[in-house]
């Protein structure tokens, strides 16, 4: 049910690298168990004794989903300190049918920077898990070592089971390290998932007598069907656990100055324009990204948050205040768990506040890792906020983090990742305290995009930065992508028409955001007439239909995108009706046949002029549609028969 290592204890089997056999975990033997009913569905507890520790493992059901909630909670019953070196919060043992060499195919979802979201499917042979013998010593791992929770990997993974014909996927809601295994033991498969462990990220707890340890909660759901499926359940899961948000509800268009536009140089003078565009093509919200603080570079001075009057002669007020005009609600851009080299507030304040290791301060890109534990940090972080809300009005943060400062810090800790653990619950703390100060504030999650995409903030998170992907291209496979990530009423995607570009780049710019938020840049007051024209007719239909996506489910006909697949499908829909992008890449072929059965009706419904040209064909138990020129993009409505 679990497996727990503690310092000076044996290991049942020869593990090797593997998290198995372990002891006291091995020696915990059923107590008792407690069935209640929850505000969210049925709950079991049940309760393990061991010699020296006590166990209690919870599973949490969700009403009317095929999708739970587990974690454990460690307690030394004993009269000695024990030294806890793993603990799982997830331990499944036969997850796929034998042979299992042949029968699983696991679904890994590789997430870098410029490259989110990006899944593979490998047969475990293929991925060097081999069928040796009674049980191998080898293992495939996957984990996260640091203050980025989704570099490398998404922390969530699927195992399809072709045999059965069902699909488990797991889902780690922790803000920092984690990691999970899957390996054979006696013939058969077993999957383990866990928080931060010793051997992986230098986390190591000293449980004193009566003291207790939580680990982090893994949402796991078991589907018929294949990773598609799974996706659309934890999509349903996903939306039930968000903090309640009118922006999930109402989807408000935001322009952001940063991407393909101003790039973090902002002024009063080349504001003023962009937010006239802005207002002109629709947008709700006008967020100025980084750079307001400083007069010239920035980088390695952050911390203070203190508006530029070089950049601002008339005070920062000015341009907030033109955006209010304009009937649009004004965002700043904030990076607020770091302060840079160069800040002279970081000079004053004791390095308790700050990541510390081998007795340094941790530094990572020119930027100090602040300590959220420490109670000046967080006065601080109040104050900005307050400042910032109350004295500049504003309605948005776009809260940024652009480091990773590895394994923790060894103040106050008994470990560097038991130092991490404690300020990644202590800034989850901080945040769910701000936004019940301020409920109408926006703070949208961002990790030089989508480096920190995990349900630990983004169920706090109505919105979260999916790419920094500079290449519209590019993106477009991020953003077909990006549902399997986060929800589509949570994935803001850049849309940033190009000076330089023409009516086929717009069209595929909108279309990368219409189906989940709009993220819109691009220097729209020096666009042509005719490309201007586009974006505005992109904004009015997103907001025809924008309501409906919080109760869509996302669906993807040609299976999850790469940046080489030829032609890209992603939609969202219902049993009534549905919304289809369609992006021909560099197909050779004019022509696509995508799997959608039993459609009634399908329109192209952007841009709007494509609507006689593009005549898909109906079939069935599937569509054609027809792109005579590579690298265009189209967005489809459609009905299904009863």
């Amino acid at each position: 049910m679990l497996q727990v290592h503690a310092s000076g204890y044996n290991q049942n089997d020869h593990h090797a690298r593997k998290h198995t056999g372990s002891e006291p975990g091995s020696s915990l033997r059923y107590q008792t168990h407690r069935e209640t009913e929850t505000a969210m569905g049925r709950k079991l507890e049940i309760d393990l004794q061991g010699d020296e520790l006590h166990a209690r493992w919870h599973l949490q059901h969700f009403r009317g989903l095929a999708t739970a909630r587990i974690w454990c909670e460690i307690i030394n019953h004993s009269n000695e300190p024990v030294g806890l070196e793993y603990v799982s919060s997830l331990s499944l043992y036969a997850i796929g049918s034998l042979p299992w060499e042949k029968s699983g195919r696991l679904h890994l979802a590789h997430n870098n920077w410029y490259g989110e979201a990006q899944w593979k499917k490998n047969s475990l042979p293929e991925l060097g898990l081999e069928k040796v013998n009674h049980f191998s010593l080898d293992r495939i791992s996957i984990e996260n070592t640091g203050t980025w929770s989704s570099i490398g990997y998404l922390p969530c993974a699927a195992f399809e089971d072709t045999i059965a014909g069902t699909t488990l996927l797991w889902q780690i809601e922790h803000n920092g390290s984690w990691q999970w295994e899957i390996g054979d033991y006696r013939d058969q498969l077993y999957l383990q998932v866990s928080g931060p462990t010793e051997n992986e990220s230098h986390w190591w707890k000293k449980l004193a007598p009566g003291e207790s340890f939580t680990s982090v909660p893994v949402a796991i759901t078991l589907v018929t069907g294949g990773l598609d499926a799974a996706l659309r359940e934890i999509t349903r899961y996903r939306r039930r656990i968000l903090r309640p948000s009118a922006d999930n509800i109402e989807l408000p268009v935001i322009f952001n100055d940063y991407m393909n536009c101003l790039s973090g140089d902002p002024t009063t003078e080349k504001l003023f324009p962009l937010i006239d565009a802005a207002a002109e093509a629709g947008c709700e919200y006008f967020c100025i990204d980084c750079g307001w603080y400083s007069d010239g570079e920035w980088w390695d001075g952050v911390g203070e948050w203190q508006p530029s009057a070089a950049r601002f002669p008339g005070g920062i007020r000015e341009p907030l205040e033109y955006i209010a005009a304009k009937g649009m609600k004004s965002g700043l851009w904030l990076e607020l768990e770091v302060m840079g080299t160069a800040c002279q507030l970081a000079n004053t304040l004791p390095d308790a506040c700050f990541f510390v290791r081998h007795g340094k301060r941790v530094i990572d890109h020119q930027r100090y890792q602040l300590d959220f534990r420490h109670p000046l940090v967080q006065a601080h972080a109040d104050q900005v906020i307050t400042r910032l809300v109350e004295d500049y009005g504003i309605s948005y943060i776009k809260m940024d983090y652009n480091i990773n400062a590895g394994s923790g810090t060894e103040l106050a800790a008994d470990s560097p990742g038991d130092g991490l653990l404690q300020h990644n619950r202590a800034w989850l703390a901080w945040l769910k305290k701000t936004l019940d100060r301020y409920p109408h504030l926006v703070i949208e999650n961002c990790g030089s995009g989508g480096l920190r995409m995990d349900y630990a903030l983004l169920q706090q998170h109505s919105i979260q930065s999916i790419s920094d992907q500079t290449d519209y291209r590019l993106m477009a496979c991020i953003a077909a992508a990006s549902a399997s990530a986060v929800t589509p009423e949570q994935a803001a995607i850049w849309s940033y028409p190009l000076r330089e570009g023409d009516r086929e780049e717009v069209v595929m710019n909108m279309i990368n955001s219409l189906l989940l938020r709009v993220h819109q840049s691009g220097h729209l007051a020096e666009l042509s007439k005719e490309r201007f024209a586009l974006v505005r007719e992109g904004i009015a239909l997103y907001k025809t239909y924008r309501q409906k996506i919080p109760h869509l489910e996302p669906f993807w006909p040609l299976e999850m995108p790469s940046f080489t697949s030829p032609w890209l499908a992603f939609g969202l829909r219902n049993e009534q009706e549905a919304w289809l992008a369609v992006w021909r890449m560099e197909s050779e072929q004019e022509a696509i046949t995508l799997p959608v059965p039993f459609v009634e009706t399908m329109t192209c419904i952007y841009p709007q002029a494509e609507q006689r040209r593009c005549q898909p064909v109906l079939q069935p138990q599937n569509v054609s549609v027809s792109l005579p020129d590579k690298m265009t993009a189209r967005l489809f409505h459609l009905t299904f028969a009863d």
